[in-house]
């Protein structure tokens, strides 16, 4: 009998453990990709020749380094929560010098300040697999890249310039109608061309609200509510990113894209901003002018003395706190914000799968 009960505890450390192991390789093995403009950018444009850049003080100013990353905030942003979420090292900016050997299984960031749609060709994510298949051999690259998460965030640049640029190209070519149109079929053109290189699992998101970040109170509004004619390009434009998304899972035949619907969980945190815990969702915590929404954030800016409370950073980008609750809809968001479902429910249901 003692033998028999210590062959059974045996056998239940030893499952106890394959489990554990089991679950360790998974988390480990999931690669994570980020693509798209500032709000997700983690350092790619300390590398460029821009201006758009994020490596001076006060940005950075609640790391635990309290130093400059890159990051167009003054903590983390939205990639960095989900990282966490999936009990992974952030990843580094593509053209990071430390983006070497098994640096890339982690993944890597693409996103770059000032990107869109119509200028986010995926070349360097080519390259990257390129130097993956080096590292590891081509079949497993391949694996490495279908088993990861895709994060990609872009459009509201490309309005920005349509509306904000004076007698635009586009705004020339296109109107608004038209311009919504021809940017969700470059968009499903891209998130094709990311299929087509082997990604498996890709979260989309749409724009945030248009007209209401702290820049363009400062500069398209008189009364302090959000500049109406880019509102007017967020109303259509995200419902029919969605459709479109949908429209290619049928396609596909598998939910391999997820839209995120940011507009509308920002939009609760600006129109509600107490409900979120900030006192302001009009006023920059950095920058110079009516809302701290004209120029750049700076050493010489104005600087609010508990970023804890407001919904922007800068008069463009959330603040850490207000891109943790954008990331707790996506990990977590009902259908009113998550279609077809939130990043847990598929996460878990691919871990199953691969189990």
């Amino acid at each position: 009998m003692t033998s028999s009960l210590a062959l059974a505890s045996w056998l239940v450390l030893v499952l106890s453990l394959v489990m554990a192991i089991s679950t360790t390789r998974v988390d480990a093995a999931r690669a994570f990709f980020v693509f798209g403009d500032s709000l997700v950018d983690n350092g790619n444009n300390n590398y460029l020749a821009t201006t758009a850049r994020a490596d001076s003080p006060p940005y950075g100013i609640d790391t635990p380094s309290r130093h400059p990353t890159g990051r167009f905030s003054n903590g983390k942003n939205i990639p960095d929560f989900i990282s966490d979420a999936l009990s992974s090292e952030p990843t580094l900016p593509y053209l990071s010098p430390e983006l070497q050997g098994n640096r890339l299984l982690v993944g890597a960031n693409f996103a770059s300040a000032g990107i869109g749609i119509l200028n986010d060709t995926g070349i360097q994510f080519v390259k990257y697999q390129r130097r993956l298949a080096d590292l590891v051999g081509n079949d497993e690259a391949q694996q490495i890249v279908s088993e990861a998460l895709v994060f990609i965030t872009v459009g509201g640049n490309d309005f920005v310039n349509y509306f904000l640029v004076p007698f635009s190209a586009r705004s020339r070519q296109f109107s608004l109608p038209d311009y919504v149109r021809y940017l969700i079929s470059e968009y499903r053109k891209l998130l094709m061309r990311l299929y087509e290189l082997g990604a498996r699992k890709v979260l989309v998101t749409g724009t945030g609200p248009l007209g209401c970040v702290p820049a363009e109170l400062a500069t398209q509004s008189a009364n302090g509510q959000c500049a109406a004619d880019l509102r007017r390009a967020a109303g259509p434009y995200n419902p029919q990113l969605v459709q479109m998304i949908s429209g290619l899972n049928r396609e596909l035949g598998d939910n391999v894209f997820i839209a995120a619907n940011r507009q509308q969980r920002t939009n609760d945190f600006i129109s509600n901003p107490g409900a979120y815990g900030f006192t302001t969702s009009k006023i920059a915590c950095c920058g110079q002018g009516p809302y701290n929404g004209l120029g750049l954030c700076t050493a010489a800016s104005n600087l609010c003395p508990n970023r804890d409370v407001y919904a922007f950073w800068d008069p463009f980008h959330p603040t850490e706190n207000a891109n943790g609750i954008i990331a707790d809809m996506i990990l977590n968001g009902s259908p009113t914000y998550m279609s077809p479902m939130n990043l847990t429910t598929l996460l878990a249901l691919d871990t199953v799968n691969r189990t």
